[in-house]
């Protein structure tokens, strides 16, 4: 059923780490060692084109699997597309609290750095909570688990999933582990050298900053305004292309109108659109797709989606309007993290690692498109200082 829906084809190194965990399913299973698989690999790399087609190969070969992620709207969007047998196979990183050791055959965990320290919270009652680490929850319930991992891509607070942390953890309960690394670009057109060029421009790649001179590689612009910028999104929509707009976390976010429709918080002179539904906003008017769904429902276009509505999904051209909460102070030559400008609670209360947290939120961003992507700066000297290396001739 998932290869009939979603159909993805594998290359190269990601048929070895395919391999690699089809081998660890039947040692695990049959020999009941347990396993630990970490796949590493940047946006792009095709972690989640490769864990779907473990999933379904998994699945076609009788071993019981689940596929988890930390993302409601990834979770949710998979589940609407595969149909009733979604709520079984697609579960979340917290649903593991309460269940038998080895249950399950195979877990694989997409996007294992938002995982977290504990599943329980403060209201979760005592006789509900397991004791465990969450990622112990996780390699309790499987004899095998797959973690697809970034370390790069955590944003918020409280997601601590790291390679280091898994290891750690596998050494603890004694599983045999296997490491694998995705490096090739599926995502900017294949190249590679668009991701490396964002990597250095945020000061992530500690390695010289250079010119982005490659059009023909990966359509990149600079629009002056965001409704130029909206306007160009929409014109590849129409053309049959995906795409969406999205934006730092810079403008409240509001509950809905009375009447279900939405307010329009992302304001930026005279452009003003509504963010994509909050997921806790109950009725929506006709035509407005739930929060879980922006990225999927066709009018999903017509608000602007933030960091979490976009983290696991990739489009054929993606914009984003770049706020103030992260800007370049050519003064310092070095990026600053501005926590009046973020309307995010949780990553407000952060201390030492708000900048990096915001740098990552914006790695995330910068990386949905396949084929292009399209950006506008909130502040001026932000803009200038991707212009400055941006070649003149693509501008």
């Amino acid at each position: 059923m998932i290869k009939n829906n979603l159909e993805y084809t594998l290359l190269d190194e990601q048929q070895v780490a395919f391999d690699a965990v089809m081998t660890a399913a039947r040692r695990g299973v049959h020999d009941r060692q347990k396993q630990i698989i970490i796949i590493k690999g940047g946006p792009g790399t095709g972690k989640s084109v490769l864990a779907i087609n473990l999933v379904a190969s998994l699945l076609s070969s009788h071993y019981s699997t689940h596929y988890v992620t930390g993302s409601k709207a990834f979770t949710e969007t998979l589940r609407k597309i595969i149909g009733p047998r979604g709520q079984e196979l697609f579960t979340y990183t917290n649903g593991y609290v309460d269940a038998q050791a080895d249950s399950v055959d195979v877990l694989v965990t997409d996007e294992a750095h938002r995982i977290r320290d504990v599943s329980s919270n403060r209201f979760t009652p005592a006789n509900k909570k397991s004791g465990l680490k969450q990622l112990e929850e996780l390699i309790a319930a499987a004899r095998v688990s797959v973690f697809f991992i970034d370390d790069h891509q955590v944003v918020r607070p409280g997601e601590i999933g790291s390679v280091a942390y898994i290891r750690e953890y596998a050494e603890k309960h004694k599983c045999a582990v296997y490491e694998s690394e995705l490096e090739t670009q599926f995502r900017c057109n294949g190249s590679d050298a668009f991701v490396r060029w964002i990597n250095t421009m945020l000061g992530i790649d500690d390695r010289p900053r250079f010119e982005w001179n490659d059009h023909d590689a990966f359509d990149f612009r600079i629009f002056q305004s965001p409704e130029a910028l909206e306007n160009a999104i929409k014109d590849k929509v129409q053309a049959g292309a995906t795409g969406r707009l999205a934006a730092g976390f810079c403008w409240p976010w509001s509950d809905p109108n009375k009447d279900g429709t939405l307010q329009a918080d992302v304001v930026l002179g005279n452009f003003s659109r509504p963010w994509n539904a909050r997921p806790d906003s109950g009725r929506l008017a006709a035509g407005i797709p739930k929060s879980s769904l922006w990225a999927y429902h066709p009018n999903g276009i017509n608000q602007v989606g933030c960091g979490y509505s976009a983290q696991g999904f990739e489009f054929d051209y993606a914009g984003i309007i770049f706020g103030q909460d992260l800007r370049f102070d050519p003064s310092q030559d070095a990026w600053v993290g501005d926590k009046t400008r973020l309307h995010d609670s949780t990553v407000k209360k952060s201390k030492d690692d708000f900048t990096r947290l915001v740098k990552n939120t914006y790695r995330v961003l910068l990386s949905r498109g396949m084929k292009g992507f399209y950006v506008c700066f909130a502040d001026a000297e932000t803009e200038a200082y991707f212009r400055s290396h941006v070649a003149e001739a693509l501008q």
